[in-house]
């Protein structure tokens, strides 16, 4: 094992991530005993392992994960669990769940779970480089074997391409500045540590003012490179087209009555998880010829939780990660 994974390795086994929606996550798949249920995003077990426990010996839990540290420890804590049900864990990134699904033969499952972003472990190893806050190698890859890193993308990418990136998947609104001030430094020193980048970037960002209402105390500000920071991980793993490929497949492969239930962790995810499940629960369009008296045909899906589910403030006082959580649950129709 390379140092590079034994870090990685090490901070799953000794950090507990707090799973986020942990009990409403699995409610929202409604567990048959017999059911095949899929975990895309398996981390460090966490919701698995609440699905497994409900499992009797014909169940079956399927779990995927391109980040081979955290499939190692999510292998040995499941293997550590009493259940009689069969699990079967699979590396890779979960838009590739159709094909890894029909090359064992499986055409359909009873549930879907997908928990977005990026974990707590991941985010604590400097050496993964997904945090602004502990220096580390600008890396950002949830399958470190594969892709550009963030550094690539920091490196090759015109000033206009960075923007759009910091703009588009970070919602910043100073990307311009930023994406100036990122072309202008590496043109004489190429950035390859997290807190460099941090640091041209927090000096690009006017400082932010606080504002305090009346009788209220005022509002810590974020890390001036939150944004930034977010939109180079979500570029650098394809995390937007990842969840465009799960939610295409998702629908055909669930079993009537199987339910798809998704967390997200800010707009740019939220955003085409509640279009595409209102577009389902409206059902197809139909053609011109056929739309006499309704323009849709029937529903494909139910909303259980149409505004979606959020954590209780007692979750949100114990893991601050809960505040910006949102599931969303589309139950396939018959």
């Amino acid at each position: 094992m390379t140092l590079f994974f034994a870090a990685a390795f090490s901070a799953f086994t000794t950090f507990d991530h707090a799973t986020v929606l942990a009990d409403e996550a699995v409610d929202a798949l409604a567990v048959r005993p017999d059911g095949t249920y899929v975990d895309c995003t398996l981390g460090g077990a966490g919701h698995a392992r609440r699905v497994l426990a409900a499992l009797g010996p014909d169940g079956h839990l399927i779990g995927f994960d391109r980040d081979a540290a955290a499939l190692d420890v999510a292998r040995k804590r499941l293997a550590a669990t009493s259940s009689p049900a069969t699990t079967t864990l699979i590396h890779a990134p979960f838009s590739r769940l159709a094909v890894e699904l029909a090359a064992r033969g499986i055409t359909a499952v009873d549930g879907i779970l997908a928990d977005l972003g990026v974990s707590s472990p991941q985010l604590d190893v400097a050496e993964r480089g997904f945090s602004f806050r502990h220096d580390g190698p600008l890396d950002m890859r949830m399958d470190p074997s594969t892709g550009p890193s963030a550094a690539d993308l920091v490196a090759t990418l015109d000033e206009a391409a960075l923007a759009d990136l910091i703009f588009r998947f970070g919602d910043e609104r100073d990307a311009r500045r930023i994406a100036r001030a990122v072309v202008a430094r590496r043109t004489t020193t190429p950035f390859t540590r997290t807190a460099d980048l941090a640091e041209v970037v927090a000096a690009a960002k006017p400082t932010p003012k606080r504002r305090k209402a009346k009788g209220s105390k005022a509002a810590k500000p974020i890390h001036p490179a939150t944004k930034t920071f977010q939109a180079l991980r979500i570029a650098t793993n394809g995390e937007l087209d990842e969840l465009d490929a799960l939610l295409h497949a998702a629908l055909d492969l669930l079993a009537p009555g199987g339910r798809l239930a998704v967390i997200t962790f800010h707009s740019g995810e939220d955003r085409p998880v509640k279009q595409t499940f209102a577009a389902w629960a409206r059902g197809p369009e139909l053609p011109p010829a056929q739309a006499v008296y309704r323009t849709h045909g029937d529903p494909l899906v139910r909303l259980p939780h149409p505004k979606g589910v959020v954590a209780t403030a007692a979750e949100t006082a114990a893991n601050p990660r809960a505040r910006s959580a949102r599931l969303r649950v589309a139950e396939k129709l018959p």
